[in-house]
């Protein structure tokens, strides 16, 4: 592990859509998830608990977000 966070965007954002871009490398060493713009990587990292990221994508797949 390391305390550096490896930066991965999903494979389905190869549209040049509005991405994001996860360390998840992080969670199982801090318990937290870092996500930021894959547009602006140099921006605002926000800090999310493991759990919450879990419950997020979950939620995701199950379609509770809806698409636009």
């Amino acid at each position: 592990m390391t305390n550096e966070p490896r930066w991965h965007k999903s494979s389905y954002s190869s549209n040049g859509g509005d991405c994001i871009e996860v360390a998840a490398n992080l969670a199982a060493l801090h318990g937290v998830v870092p996500l930021r713009d894959s547009k602006n990587p140099s921006g605002p990292v926000l800090n999310t608990s493991a759990a919450s990221f879990v419950s997020f994508v979950a939620g995701v797949k199950a379609g509770e977000f809806g698409a636009h």
